[in-house]
């Protein structure tokens, strides 16, 4: 597969959310933090995402439109994640997967890097399970549990601002560092700031 760098340029497309709504990527008028994520379900995806969740107003309000994408069925995604307040992308055949980039390895899950994550999400999953609150995570999973995660800030432009392939399943930006990516990406103070030349300035979580 071909991975996308800073500087690189993303074809336009017109994605169908969850909710029905047609997502534009790029986004006329707001930087996208693409995020290619694994299964509906994963307890390693949804740990992550809350952390998205609370801080999804900030995010708003630097301009930039969350587009999270799971190599699940649209069916899967409404049992798991339809509540979640940003655009959510159902691609089982894993078509954005292949234009970006993002592979599966079994790396995911056999990393021990990404151990305390998987218990930590796994028992938030399995607690939010036992109050009702959630379905149980499924055990095997449509598109299997190896996915790796991606992230992409998309410029208006088309542009790729900056990119992340996992290295591990619980390997992406954080919230804080997509906003840093933003800031920079606006000058500091809300004008373009030059392309990046490359993709090693991005910051990593790993």
């Amino acid at each position: 597969m071909t991975q996308l760098n800073a500087g690189d340029t993303v074809e336009p497309h017109q994605l169908q959310a969850l909710s029905g709504e047609t997502v534009p990527v790029p986004d006329p008028g707001h930087l996208v933090h693409l995020e290619l994520r694994r299964f509906a379900g994963c307890p390693v995806c949804n740990l992550h995402l809350r952390s998205v969740v609370v801080r999804n107003d900030e995010l708003r309000a630097a301009g930039i439109r969350e587009v999270v994408v799971f190599h699940s069925s649209a069916e899967d995604l409404h049992k798991y994640q339809a509540e979640l307040p940003f655009d959510v992308i159902p691609d089982p055949d894993r078509k954005l997967y292949a234009e970006f980039g993002v592979e599966a390895k079994p790396k995911a899950v056999l990393s021990p890097r990404a151990w305390p994550a998987i218990f930590r999400g796994l028992a938030r999953s399995i607690g939010a399970t036992v109050r009702g609150k959630e379905h149980a995570p499924p055990v095997k999973p449509a598109g299997g549990s190896t996915g790796l995660p991606g992230d992409f800030l998309i410029a208006s432009d088309g542009r790729v601002v900056a990119s992340k392939y996992g290295e591990h399943a619980y390997d992406q930006w954080s919230v804080d560092e997509v906003l840093a990516l933003a800031k920079t990406e606006r000058g500091g103070n809300g004008s373009p700031a030059a392309p990046a030349t490359s993709d090693a300035s991005a910051p990593s979580s790993s």
